[in-house]
């Protein structure tokens, strides 16, 4: 479980990378409309959640009294290398924790808002938060790309080749991010 939960919180923090990279300095500030967030704030409040949900777990709440919530949602950030700092901050402090747990520690109850839960699904609940972010991060920088586009994943239309490939390989056992990660390398 801890091995596939930081594999996929990897991927996820690549695919969000990718999309980043994609775009310039400016687009980190836009959003559709005014109740819309701009990958600034969203990467503003991954990192808030980040910092908040995985420093001290096992003896403090997971929502942090030093946190600013609200704050995050703030546009005031202007420079992309700020931006990118806190999201290479957040997910640094999630895989320092991560890589602190044993396999133990995953049945121990910690809590978020008072409400007790296992460390395992603490983790499944931060997976499914964060990768609807990266999801909306990787949205954001699609539609700003427009046809200059490069895709993270499987190319439209090129399923068929994508399967002919995976099925001429030996069959064995393997995480099947593995494949995936090592296509950004």
């Amino acid at each position: 479980m801890l091995t596939s939960s930081k594999k996929q919180f990897a991927y996820y923090k690549q695919l969000g990378e990718k999309a980043m990279a994609q775009i310039s300095d400016v687009d980190f500030l836009q959003s559709a409309h005014m109740y819309d967030n701009s990958i600034q704030v969203i990467v503003k409040h991954l990192h808030g959640n980040m910092l908040s949900r995985w420093t001290n777990i096992f003896t403090e709440d997971g929502e942090k009294t030093w946190r600013d919530r609200d704050g995050e949602f703030e546009s005031d950030i202007m420079e992309k290398d700020a931006i990118l700092k806190l999201w290479a901050e957040g997910w640094q402090k999630l895989f320092d924790t991560l890589d602190s747990l044993s396999k133990e520690d995953l049945s121990k109850i910690i809590y978020i808002r008072n409400e007790g839960m296992t460390v395992e699904d603490a983790i499944i609940r931060q997976l499914c938060h964060y990768s609807y972010h990266v999801g909306q991060i990787v949205h954001i920088c699609k539609f700003l790309k427009g046809e200059d586009w490069q895709t993270l994943t499987i190319p439209k239309n090129q399923s068929k080749q994508y399967n002919f490939k995976k099925f001429a390989e030996v069959k064995a056992e393997r995480h099947f991010l593995d494949s995936l990660m090592d296509q950004g390398k």
